[in-house]
């Protein structure tokens, strides 16, 4: 195999690689102890060449690769691709286009959710890999014959992989559905870090809206230091003492000292006089500019009932037509189709709402009914039975 080390050879290898109708990626990346992944190996496969990129080797420059990335000529194919073009995007402020994610694309060709590559490979292949280099530091030089070794399979044999679902969504004509999911996947509103919104990925363990207000002030500011310092979120604070923070409210360094999430002698800190303006600017904040805080209420029996029938009909349907039932709807698709009176979900739009959509609110009516025949679930008319 070979590896570019210069930014010469780069440009020669991505200009042969953009004269192709694809090319294979992959990466890999340490994040352990940063906020950004840091980017030590690129993987790249056209039609009749693979290589390996060392983007830490003296003096190279990446440009040729992100150009790559960016040429809307050549499709990017990826197994699993949200962190590989979160890379990208953090790297070089772009979202590669256009993109085939082998392993969405499985789960429309009905491979089953969230197959692995591995197995994947296994099924269209008929190969097996040997994933013992899996947990490698790829920040270390020299890599050995074996760490690349592995490194390039995770390309080479995506290119079979490729052609194979390519050819399964053109017979079957789901092409489309294909290109829904890559339209999101690759939105760059996908990857864009605003720490005002950082409280999103958190669970909402609050009390109430004024807690609420509270954990997004904190969350923001850990997201705001998280990213100036280049450190993980953990290292600044726990979202354990995150929540505790949010619900307690403490305004003075001695009521901070109280909590028992912070370590002894934190109060004293700076980063604590910084929390305490966080609390403050929380608790000034108007409860209307807030979002609605998640109901917890115990669904009705109703619901609960239609929920456990959308999940079978979810099943039947993602049986017959060989898709992975969690890319047609998920858990939270099917209590809101099950509780609200006009859900706003993925499940009832395109090609889901064909699928299974239509039939799940038909369901939920009264106007169809489910039935089991020779094994099969069937959906019938409730007048045909």
């Amino acid at each position: 195999m070979r590896v570019i080390t210069s930014t010469s050879a780069l440009s020669d290898t991505c200009s042969r690689l953009a004269a192709g109708e694809y090319v294979a990626v992959d990466t890999e990346f340490m994040r352990e102890q940063t906020f950004w992944p840091d980017l030590c190996l690129i993987q790249l496969a056209g039609p009749k060449e693979e290589v390996i990129v060392d983007p830490l080797a003296a003096g190279i420059d990446l440009k040729p690769f992100y150009a790559l990335m960016a040429d809307r000529r050549v499709v990017k194919v990826f197994h699993a691709a949200r962190q590989d073009i979160e890379i990208v995007y953090s790297e070089a402020g772009l979202s590669p286009a256009p993109v085939f994610d082998t392993q969405i694309a499985a789960m429309v060709c009905g491979f089953g959710e969230s197959v692995s590559y591995v197995n994947l490979v296994k099924k269209v292949t008929g190969r097996d890999l040997d994933k013992s280099s899996r947990f490698t530091d790829w920040s270390r030089r020299p890599l050995s014959d074996k760490q690349l070794t592995y490194a390039i399979g995770d390309v080479t044999h995506l290119r079979d992989i490729y052609t194979h679902l390519k050819a399964e969504l053109e017979i079957t004509n789901r092409e489309s559905w294909l290109d829904e999911e890559m339209a999101e996947l690759t939105a760059p509103a996908t990857y864009e870090s605003h720490p005002e919104n950082a409280w999103q990925r958190l669970k909402m363990r609050v009390k109430n809206r004024k807690a609420l207000a509270v954990l997004i002030e904190l969350a923001a500011w850990r997201e705001r230091l998280a990213q100036g310092q280049d450190v993980p979120r953990g290292r600044i604070l726990r979202d354990e003492a995150l929540y505790d923070i949010a619900n307690q409210q403490p305004t003075t360094p001695e009521k901070l000292s109280e909590l028992r999430t912070l370590s002894d002698g934190f109060a004293r800190s700076q980063r604590a006089k910084e929390i305490i303006e966080a609390v403050q600017r929380g608790l000034e904040r108007d409860p209307k500019s807030l979002p609605a805080l998640p109901h917890n209420q115990p669904m009705s029996a109703e619901a609960t009932a239609t929920i456990e029938l959308l999940k079978v009909l979810l099943k039947a349907s993602a049986a017959r037509h060989r898709v992975a039932p969690r890319l047609i709807a998920d858990a939270d698709d099917l209590e809101r189709i099950a509780s609200e009176a006009e859900p706003d979900v993925p499940a009832l739009k395109g090609w889901r709402r064909q699928l299974f959509g239509e039939d799940a609110l038909k369901l939920k009516r009264g106007e169809l009914a489910l039935t089991l025949s020779k094994g099969e679930v069937l959906a019938i008319n409730p007048g045909d039975r």
